[in-house]
């Protein structure tokens, strides 16, 4: 499916969204498609990014920010959304420096060369993907041997969540991977002159 709505020029979008997405593209160099995507509709946009940022940048609780990643690579997957899957799995072989464990967790993370930390999270991000009204005490209960409290389920489950809708807006939208994302993580970064 080819991409179903043009990305708006960059010049026209409102000074907050066009200088934050200049921002991406001088630490990444490049614009990720999800950015221009969104901004078709800047008040849809800054709450986008705003609640992705509160989830993905925070800095409190005990997840790590490639455990984030990972949690949206496996779901994504679940969800069968190729933008996520080959965005966020870029992103967490970079977190992680693992260069196949993106591919791994996407493909089935109970044989992913993880920890039983991570796979005990990822089997709840899992239940909570595709059978959340499922959910018992003792899904709960399998995590606090891992380190996980309340406060970290929280963020596990409203990862999965907001990615589920991020999947769901990728996917009808026909949004494509960057070409950039395929290798990010696999083979060394070129520096910079």
């Amino acid at each position: 499916m080819a991409q179903r709505y043009p990305h708006p020029d960059l010049s026209s979008l409102p000074e907050d969204i066009r200088t934050r997405i200049l921002e991406v593209q001088d630490k990444a160099g490049f614009i990720p498609n999800v950015f221009l995507a969104f901004a078709r509709r800047p008040a849809e946009w800054r709450a986008f990014f705003a609640y992705h940022d509160a989830l993905m940048l925070k800095e409190e609780g005990s997840l790590t920010k490639g455990e984030r990643e990972m949690i949206v690579t496996t779901t994504s997957s679940a969800n069968q959304c190729l933008y996520c899957v080959v965005a966020h799995g870029a992103i967490l072989r970079i977190y992680e420096k693992k260069p196949m464990v993106a591919d791994q967790v996407a493909v089935n993370h109970r044989k992913a060369d993880i920890s039983p930390r991570q796979k005990a999270m990822l089997d709840f991000a899992m239940k909570v993907c595709q059978r959340a009204q499922d959910l018992e005490d003792a899904d709960f209960e399998a995590l606090y041997p891992h380190g996980f409290d309340d406060e970290d389920i929280w963020d596990i489950a409203a990862i999965t969540a907001f990615f589920g809708l991020s999947n769901r807006m990728a996917s009808f939208a026909g949004m494509q991977p960057n070409p950039e994302f395929y290798l990010m993580g696999r083979v060394p970064r070129e520096k910079k002159p």
